[in-house]
């Protein structure tokens, strides 16, 4: 059965394809590293550089650049850390304790000629145990998932809750106004609407004139009303006057017993 070990695979987090590498003096006190103090313009050793991860360790890893040859590793347990440290005069520039099989390790300098690819460098080592000490909080919850906080939602004592059902306001809602194509004209100044003009000469046929009077009655009956559908009445005008205009007829009798009626 494969060892926990045996199943953990290794991941790429960043690839540079050069980097320079220097011998730093040994350190004479705890004052911070100078990358001033190395000979710069004449690095030791020059070659790509490659970091990978395998389960939660990080390894810096110095190749050749043709053949792929380990030169050295760093394993990173945590950043930052003794592992990887930062200059005080640069960030293209990083002190590095590198180890071998049997344990033995040594502190080296490194660096960058761009400073775009020292910047890749830090924030892949950062994402890396970003993701570690999600993964560590993770697997604690999952362990003791009842020391986390609850949340109550029950009632306490004397507490009550009240329930309004199907007595939800009405809210008035105004009716939006046409802004064009057809629309109802408005009511007559008189409030009440004129009859169609065919009831009103049905109605002048059928009535039966009895009187002078009694005719300009049966007129104004129609609409009384309405102002702008029948004329006005004229007092001073005499009761000889005809309501159906100035005609003079004559009646004569023809010979049969027949009335005929004459109009000029």
């Amino acid at each position: 059965m494969a060892s926990e070990g045996q199943l953990e695979y290794e991941s790429v987090l960043c690839v540079k394809p050069e980097v320079n590498v220097y011998r730093i003096p040994p350190r004479a006190s705890n004052r911070a590293v100078r990358a001033a103090d190395w000979k710069l313009d004449a690095p030791d050793w020059t070659g790509r550089m490659r970091v990978t991860a395998r389960g939660k360790v990080a390894y810096v890893k110095l190749e050749d650049k043709v053949s792929g040859e380990l030169f050295a590793q760093a394993p990173v347990e945590e950043y930052p850390g003794i592992a990887v440290e930062t200059v005080s005069d640069s960030s293209r520039y990083f002190v590095l304790r590198i180890q071998d099989d049997n344990g033995r390790s040594a502190f080296i300098g490194i660096g960058f000629g761009d400073r775009g690819d020292s910047f890749d460098f830090n924030v892949a080592l950062q994402d890396h145990f970003k993701w570690v000490k999600q993964e560590d909080e993770l697997s604690k919850q999952a362990q003791a998932p009842d020391s986390a906080p609850k949340l109550d939602l029950g009632f306490k004592e004397g507490q009550t809750i009240t329930l309004n059902i199907g007595q939800s306001k009405k809210r008035d809602r105004s009716r939006p106004q046409s802004s064009g194509g057809l629309g109802f004209l408005p009511p007559p100044p008189g409030g009440k609407l004129a009859p169609p003009p065919s009831s009103r000469v049905t109605n002048l046929n059928t009535q039966q004139p009895t009187a002078g009077g009694d005719d300009t009655g049966c007129l104004l009956d129609l609409d009384s009303s309405n102002s702008n559908s029948v004329a006005p009445f004229n007092p001073t005008s005499t009761a000889n006057n005809d309501l159906w205009g100035d005609f003079d007829s004559v009646t004569q009798k023809s010979p049969d017993g027949r009335l005929n009626i004459c109009t000029d």
